[in-house]
């Protein structure tokens, strides 16, 4: 039986390596493609695979099976759990993998991309820049097809002529700009607040005008500091929250 092939990834040494395993493998599995196989490399497989030892993949392993992305079967392998709840809960965790996982597993159409004038509440931004690539996606639940969020993104035009608007389709824009286009991504911040449906959210998620929303805004810098993609995303605030989770060490 062929095996689930998962993304590589450059693990950070200044975070647990077990989470940045499983936040990409993570991403990985909520992107697959239906026709992908269930089945996962084993445990030696996958740590030589990120470079990490079989009690850290294992560890790993753990979180996706607790989280219930997987199930483990003594002597038959490991599967990926298809019929999994996806998207209900958005965790700013960390890291880029954390990002990229957050925003993975849903079904997204892209409703319309372009170029267009810096908007004036993103302005301090983009200081350099008068336009912007810009794209507009609607995410939905696989399995119910209920909206769920809508997220527009504003980025740097040199790196918007590089986007290909099928990843679009399937991969989080933090995914695609990283490694489909290769730009250099060095940290990323979030915002979140509470806010009520304007009359577009509400018609795009299906939900009563003024309902509460989660607005959540995503700048993603380079290591000199430009930002290259500010998201700004309405999530149903019936249907996700957010864990924040602080390393002590």
């Amino acid at each position: 039986m062929t095996s689930f092939a998962p993304d590589s990834v450059v693990l950070n040494r200044k975070l647990p390596l077990w989470y940045q395993v499983s936040q990409s493998l993570r991403a990985s599995i909520l992107g697959r493609r239906p026709q992908d196989p269930l089945r996962l490399p084993t445990e030696e497989q996958l740590a030589g695979h990120y470079g990490v030892s079989v009690l850290t993949m294992r560890q790993a392993l753990k979180e996706l099976e607790d989280e219930g992305l997987i199930t483990r079967h003594r002597r038959r392998g490991t599967f990926i759990e298809p019929h999994v709840r996806r998207g209900t809960p958005v965790r700013l965790l960390g890291s880029v993998d954390a990002i990229v996982a957050q925003q993975s597993g849903m079904t997204t159409r892209l409703l319309d991309r372009g170029k267009g004038p810096v908007p004036a509440e993103l302005a301090e931004y983009f200081p350099d820049l008068d336009e912007v690539g810009t794209y507009h996606r609607l995410r939905c639940d696989e399995k119910s097809g209920e909206p769920t969020n809508h997220a527009r993104n504003y980025v740097r035009p040199e790196l918007a002529a590089r986007v290909d608007p099928a990843d679009l389709e399937r991969w989080p824009m933090t995914k695609v700009l990283r490694d489909a286009v290769g730009a250099d991504i060095s940290r990323i911040t979030d915002t979140v607040e509470a806010r009520l449906a304007d009359p577009e959210t509400a018609r795009l998620l299906e939900v009563p005008l003024l309902s509460p929303i989660l607005h959540y805004t995503g700048v993603t810098y380079d290591s000199a500091g430009r930002a290259l993609d500010v998201a700004v995303i309405h999530y149903r605030g019936d249907r996700f929250s957010f864990t924040v989770t602080l390393d002590a060490t």
